[in-house]
This record gives structure tokens, sequence and C-alpha cells, in this order.
């Protein structure tokens, strides 16, 4: 990997935390994240690669790392070359699935989906709710399900967190929800 290559993901890895920090956790999309992204705990990665073939063997080398490093929490697999289209995107995680299967890691790791063009089912897609799991590039969020559970029981009313962040996109409205989507390429600078 050549420096430049190296800078672009960087810049893509300060995107993607700048929309972790940004709206996550500043809007408290996930009341989990804020004390795993002050530990240090969530690990961003970016990968170049181009199919969903290479992304799979990504995928695996991912849960391999975090099977054999129990401090890291979570982590964001960015993949801006790959799946650009959500419907592609979606139907990949029926694989991404298998594969948490064939590891024998199900019940270990759950996959969650998120995409700049992510739409819930039943909704359209111009619907300002598919922005709790929209992003500035797909992404697959490897998540420890043990972690969660103690998250989940340790959390007043958790089964209201979807609602509650349904009704603040609704508040937000699509015109500031993109403008805090747009902020977080402006911190990357001119390489974006």
């Amino acid at each position: 990997m050549n420096q430049q290559n190296t800078l672009e993901q960087q810049a893509i890895a300060d995107v993607v935390r700048h929309w972790v920090e940004t709206l996550v956790v500043d809007l408290n999309l996930c009341p989990f994240a804020k004390r795993e992204l002050v530990k240090g705990r969530i690990r961003f990665t970016v990968t170049e690669v181009d199919s969903q073939g290479l992304l799979l063997d990504v995928l695996r080398q991912e849960f391999e790392l975090l099977q054999s490093h129990p401090e890291i929490e979570t982590t964001l697999l960015i993949h801006p070359q790959v799946l650009r289209d959500f419907f592609d995107y979606n139907d990949f995680l029926e694989s991404a699935e298998t594969l948490l299967q064939q590891l024998q890691l199900e019940g270990i790791y759950q996959i969650a989906g998120f995409h700049p063009d992510y739409q819930f089912a039943g909704t359209t897609a111009a619907d300002v709710e598919n922005y709790t799991n929209r992003t500035p590039y797909p992404l697959l969020h490897l998540i420890r399900e043990d972690s969660l559970e103690r998250a989940i029981a340790n959390y007043p009313d958790p089964d209201n967190i979807p609602s509650r962040n349904i009704q603040l996109m609704q508040e937000l409205g699509e015109a500031k929800i993109k403008a805090m989507l747009q902020a977080c390429f402006d911190t990357a600078g001119p390489s974006q």
C-alpha cells in the first residue's frame, strides 16, 4: 500500500469517525457508543477491496482479529469501493451472516448494516427515519453480542431507542441531517 492510499484511507476513517462523534454520539442514536469511543475501543478500518468476494475475505480476517484482541470492542469495517448500491449491499448481508455461521461465531458477534442509501423495509427512500442507519460510506458494524447484551440490560427502556431515534430524525428534518452528514466530509479536508 502506498502513502497516497494510506492518506486516503485515513481521510475516509476520519469522515466516519466524525459521523460517529456528531450523529451517533452527539444525537445519542446509540446510547452505548460514547463510552467505547471515549475509551478508544472502536476500530475504524478501511478496505480498498472492490469485489464482494474480497470483502468477505476481509470480513473473515476482521472476525479473526476481534477474536484475538478482546480490547477492541467493535469494528466499523468501511468499504467505499464495493457495494455502493444499497440493494446489492442488503443482499450481501446474507453472505456476511452465512460467513458468521461458517466461522461458528453466531451468537458471539452480530453484524449491523449501515449505508449512505440505507432504507428500512416498509419505508420509501425519502423517509427521514432511514437516516438513523445512513452513513458517509458503506460499512459493516461488527458487534460483540455479550457486550451489547450487558449494555442493554443496564439501559432503561432499550426497546424505545428505535422509536426515539425516528422521532428525532423527524424533528431534525432531512435538510438538517443531510447538512450534518456533509459536515463529516468537510472535516476530512481537500482529499475528499
